[in-house]
């Protein structure tokens, strides 16, 4: 799973919020947009998680991580952070920590393809969202 990717004018760019990550990399507008929509079909979300590469919205910790990556992907936000031609990506992750695959495999697949099938889901249903292919 790549996960998705897509052109909006609902999310843009906050000023500064790349100071809390690396230079050129948003997302908070996004994040924050996505955890209401997925703890409306019934997920728990922490609060937003700042990472190098854009934001993080955890919704189990065990007995495996299940987690959305999400962000832009391009470097068109620097020119200009109301565009609505940036490029956005989100994806779904199962990450089983090292100790529990010592002793056992963790099957990840159905909560991973039931994260993948409502990330497309609410993607698909927004209407000023328009989902590309892959940059």
């Amino acid at each position: 799973m790549d996960g998705y990717w897509f052109t909006s004018d609902m999310f843009t760019v906050e000023l500064g919020e790349d100071k809390e990550i690396n230079p050129g990399r948003y997302g908070r507008q996004l994040a924050i947009w996505l955890k209401a929509q997925l703890e409306q079909r019934g997920y728990s979300v922490e609060p937003v998680i700042a990472e190098d590469w854009g934001r993080c919205l955890m919704l189990s910790r065990d007995p495996f991580m299940l987690w959305v990556g999400c962000g832009n992907v391009d470097d068109s936000a620097e020119d200009d952070p109301s565009s609505s031609m940036i490029t956005w990506h989100c994806f779904p992750s199962a990450e089983v920590p090292l100790f529990k695959r010592i002793f056992g495999k963790q099957d990840t697949s159905a909560a991973l393809s039931k994260l993948d099938a409502d990330l497309r889901f609410i993607l698909s249903a927004a209407p000023t969202i328009r989902l590309v292919a892959e940059p």
